[in-house]
């Protein structure tokens, strides 16, 4: 069978890639024949979606960042409006990545494409004037959350709370023993996770700060190993180099984020994507974040909630610490990270309230309600 329907899909993240993936496998359990292209990265290129631009050429954060790959964005923002226009898609997918995926939504809603937007930019984090914006351009909203249905209905944009896709994604692939034995971990010894995020701008920022608390750690406790889950985005020769002045001992593992978790006692982590997924493991936290010090200015007065991670904004409490900015600073890290180690009461507390985070996320399933809502949109042209 000839392929003639097609669907452009925009995924600018790391996580984007992964969630967009998953949606192209089960869209094509309905219908293989359909081409999916645009932006996306490794993951969505196994699932067969012909990529245009690479996302970790577009996974950057904050105000400067954004300006310093300008010309990366701008040249990735032509291309799909010109493919929009020649390719004429049935649909399009948008997946997070709000300010570029507006502003395409805008080129697409003036040539007459149907557009999904999936897993919403956090409106009623930040700019809850988005919401206007995104009820007029987008066609349906997939959300993740429950709470983010009302923000969009009661705009009249048709809404469906899909479930979180982590809830099926984020499952360790070998038991807790294998994994211990792959990566040489010491089961005797207690594992500190260093997950300082999947970007160069994250990594560059974050990375020395998180050593240089594993190294206050490691002066503290005597029974500690380390290990960091480098991204597949991220050029492992730079992070070799940083451990490798650090001096601390670390065992690096690329990809396999989800193995490592489940071995870790506690976790040190970069805000954003991982600290979800950590948090469906249950395992204490101390989520830390630097930004360019006028970009972090200025989102702090933006922001419209009292906590930065993920888990703690569904929790509706700071779970775990959150430490920005300034107070991103190995002392302080270190500190929280001891009182886990320190008090295994307050870590068996902490564990039980993420187990609950996870429980008020819905059902598994969320990538096969997506790809249904894509199927029905399409029927409907």
């Amino acid at each position: 069978m000839s392929i003639s329907r097609s669907v452009m899909i925009v995924a600018g993240e790391v996580s984007g890639d992964m969630y967009g993936a998953r949606v192209v496998e089960e869209a094509h359990r309905i219908d293989s024949t359909v081409r999916f292209f645009g932006i996306g990265g490794e993951k969505m290129r196994a699932a067969s979606v012909e990529t245009f631009v690479d996302s970790k050429e577009m996974a950057v954060m904050g105000l400067f960042e954004v300006l310093g790959h300008f010309g990366t964005i701008y040249r990735a923002f032509r291309l799909m409006e010109r493919l929009l226009k020649s390719e004429k898609p049935e649909l399009l997918i948008l997946i997070d990545y709000p300010g570029f995926n507006i502003r395409l939504a805008k080129v697409a809603k003036k040539a007459g494409i149907k557009i999904l937007y999936y897993i919403t930019p956090q409106v009623w984090a930040w700019h809850t004037s988005r919401v206007k914006k995104i009820a007029h351009l987008v066609d349906h909203a997939a959300v993740i959350f429950p709470f983010e249905v009302s923000f969009f209905a009661k705009e009249g944009l048709p809404v469906t709370f899909v479930g979180h896709p982590l809830l099926e994604m984020a499952k360790a692939s070998m038991t807790l023993a294998a994994a211990r034995y792959e990566f040489g971990l010491d089961s005797g010894l207690r594992t500190v996770g260093l997950f300082p995020g999947s970007r160069k701008s994250e990594i560059n920022s974050l990375l020395p700060v998180i050593l240089e608390s594993a190294k206050i750690l490691q002066a503290k406790f005597s029974d500690l190993q380390f290990i960091l889950p480098a991204a597949q985005s991220v050029d492992r020769s730079v992070v070799d180099a940083m451990i490798l002045e650090s001096g601390l001992k670390v065992s690096v593992v690329t990809g396999k984020s989800y193995d490592v978790m489940q071995t870790c006692d506690v976790v040190i982590a970069a805000s954003g994507t991982v600290t979800m997924e950590i948090a469906l493991f249950g395992v204490p936290m101390v989520i830390v974040y630097k930004a360019n010090p006028i970009t972090f200015a200025i989102g702090i007065r933006l922001l419209k909630v009292d906590h930065v991670g993920i888990c703690n904004i569904v929790a509706g409490e700071r779970v775990v610490p959150e430490l920005l900015q300034h107070d991103a600073e190995p002392h302080k890290i270190a500190s929280e990270i001891s009182r886990y180690l320190d008090d295994s009461v307050y870590a068996q507390t902490v564990r039980g309230k993420l187990l609950k985070v996870r429980e008020s996320l819905g059902e598994i399933g969320a990538p096969r309600r997506v790809a249904e809502i894509v199927y029905k949109m399409m029927e409907q042209l």
